[in-house]
Formats: C-alpha cells, structure tokens, sequence
C-alpha cells in the first residue's frame, strides 16, 4: 500500500481539500474508505474491496460509520455487509428521520 494513483478518476472530485497525489492507501484508509462509501459507484467498491478486503471494511463501519457516513448510507452499508454490532453515536438520531430495517 503506497501512494494513490490508484484512486478511481471519477472519485477524486470528492477530495477536493485533499492533494490527492499524497493520499496514502495505510495511512488515510478511513477517509478513503468514507468517501467511497459515501460518494462511489460498484466500480469504486469493487476498487476498495481490492485494496482493502471486506474484512478492513466491516471494521471501518464497525468502528466510524455511523459518525462519518450519513444515517442511510450507513444502514445501507451495515445491511449489505451484515454488520449487526457498532460503535454507537452518542448523538441520537431523531425518530422517524431514518428507517432501522
């Protein structure tokens, strides 16, 4: 894992506050993996499940999802990849914003 030339083309609009050419595979996993999730198409999950291996994935959304993903992309995430435990927000969610199954 080193620099990131890798990065799907179409994926780097949404690092604009980020010089794209020092991403770091290792060390900026997580915002890597939180973009793609957020933002990518199948191609660029096929690309992170690649790079990363489902396992590193369940851990990003066991660990940060709920707090980097918003709340229907982080349901649809957690569902697809059967996740059944997380690191829960401290922040609650308002009823009725958000369907849970």
């Amino acid at each position: 894992m080193t620099t990131i030339p890798a990065i799907p083309a179409h994926l780097v609009p949404f690092f604009q506050e980020y010089d794209v050419d020092t991403l770091n595979l290792k060390r900026d996993a997580n915002l890597i993996i939180q973009r793609a999730l957020e933002f990518g198409d199948w191609d660029d999950i096929r690309w992170l499940i690649e790079v990363y291996r489902v396992r590193r994935l369940r851990m990003f959304l066991r660990q940060h999802g709920e707090r980097w993903l918003n709340p229907v992309s982080f349901n649809y995430w957690r569902k697809l990849f059967r996740l059944r435990r997380w690191n829960k927000s401290s922040l609650p969610t308002q009823k009725g914003t958000l369907w849970t199954r």
